[in-house]
């Protein structure tokens, strides 16, 4: 596989996913450019039978490669990795790359699910389609319609708030000891919240790690993140129709966000 081709590989993927947005950082880290099939995932394209054949879990983003379908994210950048090695995204030493493992399940161990929440609760009811709640069991509907009416004061939804919180007080922690969050070397570690942070940032909460308060080596390591190629896998992609929803969104939760993070300290 020569670098800055996708030699054949296909992505399916959403602008604002942020599964799908790790993946692309490192491929833009690797300069690898596959064709790219955008779903639009409000309109139900991400479950189509056609798609659910490649993807069962009707989920984003998925990695077509020599014909074989890759699925989960996290499954995703590390086979980008073993398959394109250089720029290498993992550490050589075992223990860094088992603390780089630790930070790449971060997401899948309930960051995702809290950032989907929150993102819900603060932005995205706004504008739920009947045809994604169609799409779910009864039971799901049910609270996905409470969530939508309460908002932040729903079920979770603080609970949401205060996780992304205990993520970003562990990176600042280990970003005072290391320039980036497996050691030295900037790697899947750092891809594999990135997109979470950003989402925070979309929401008009950086205040959690401006003023240089005691997040304020998040903010530092987030400008660094934010010049390196592979960014370009999330900036160049951003739908400036959710930036205009969650702005106003965002500031007007801020008050309550605030409450919860004060009550949860």
């Amino acid at each position: 596989m020569q670098a800055g081709q996708g030699d054949g590989m296909e992505l399916y993927h959403n602008n604002m996913s942020v599964c799908a947005q790790k993946v692309r950082v490192v491929l833009a880290e690797k300069n690898l450019k596959p064709i790219e099939h955008h779903l639009n995932l409000r309109a139900g394209e991400s479950h189509t039978p056609e798609y659910l054949k490649l993807n069962p879990k009707g989920v984003v983003p998925t990695l077509i490669d020599k014909g074989e379908p890759i699925i989960e994210s996290t499954v995703i950048c590390e086979y980008l990795d073993d398959a394109q090695p250089a720029p290498a995204l993992r550490p050589d030493d075992p223990i860094l790359r088992a603390k780089m493992r630790k930070w790449t399940m971060i997401p899948d161990t309930g960051l995702h699910r809290a950032c989907a929440m929150v993102t819900f609760a603060i932005a995205f009811r706004h504008q739920e389609q009947s045809k994604q709640l169609a799409a779910l069991s009864p039971a799901e509907r049910e609270e996905r319609l409470e969530r939508n009416r309460l908002g932040l004061d729903a079920p979770g939804a603080a609970g949401a708030v205060l996780h992304h919180v205990k993520v970003l007080d562990d990176m600042a922690a280990q970003l005072a000891k290391t320039a980036w969050l497996a050691g030295d070397q900037y790697s899947l570690a750092d891809v594999g919240v990135l997109p979470y942070v950003i989402r925070l940032e979309h929401l008009m909460q950086s205040w959690l790690w401006e003023d240089g308060g005691k997040r304020a080596a998040v903010g530092d390591w987030l400008n660094r993140s934010k010049v390196r190629k592979g960014f370009a896998g999330i900036a160049a992609y951003v739908d400036p129709k959710y930036i205009e929803l969650m702005t106003p969104t965002g500031n007007e939760a801020r008050p309550q966000v605030e409450a919860i993070v004060a009550r949860g300290t």
